[in-house]
């Protein structure tokens, strides 16, 4: 059990064992580039299988683990915006209840990018309760695109995003499973 004021969790799948700092304040960042390419390497390994010819992710935070699964698979990186720019001129967007802002929030994809036939796999860096992720599923769906896996670095498993999304009935992997009990420490569950 790890304390909120040092939180971080191990990723056990590589030796020598991963010990990965879970930030407090999502807007300060700094990435581990070799430890991205470890977890990417992974949920690529994972979810290969699944035969994807496309990694679908949210802009900002999903973008890390996204690029690195798909530098590993050898296939484009498609990422929804969260705001439209005015490059992007025929879309679709869904909206979804962000978590971290607590509002609706919009995503938005380029009709460009993402396309029928395409199978693809949702990368992102959390799975809370699963509304980004439902949100990705729908512009996979309105795109005639289909879902092949999901793959994220951290599962919140109290928030219960797994069970939201049993229904789009494909494989979700995660690469560490925790769980924030009522008193703000952290626990790593076991698999």
């Amino acid at each position: 059990m790890l304390n909120n004021d040092h939180p971080a969790l191990f990723l056990p799948r590589r030796k020598p064992t991963v010990l990965v700092k879970i930030c407090s304040h999502p807007t300060f960042l700094q990435v581990d580039v070799d430890l991205m390419d470890i977890c990417g390497e992974d949920l690529a390994e994972r979810l290969r299988d699944t035969m994807p010819n496309k990694v679908l992710t949210v802009e900002a935070t999903g973008l890390i683990p996204a690029l690195a699964v798909g530098r590993k698979l050898s296939i484009p990186v498609v990422f929804a915006r969260k705001s439209r720019p005015i490059t992007i001129s025929e879309s679709y967007q869904t909206m979804y209840q962000s978590k971290t802002k607590g509002q609706l929030s919009e995503l938005i994809v380029s009709r460009e990018y993402l396309n029928g036939g395409d199978r693809v796999l949702l990368i992102d860096d959390f799975l809370a309760g699963g509304s980004t992720c439902e949100a990705l599923f729908k512009l996979a769906n309105m795109a005639q695109a289909r879902v092949v896996g999901l793959g994220v670095l951290i599962e919140k498993t109290k928030d219960g995003g797994r069970a939201f999304l049993s229904g789009y009935d494909v494989p979700v992997e995660s690469l560490a499973k925790v769980t924030i009990n009522d008193d703000n420490t952290l626990r790593v569950d076991d698999d």
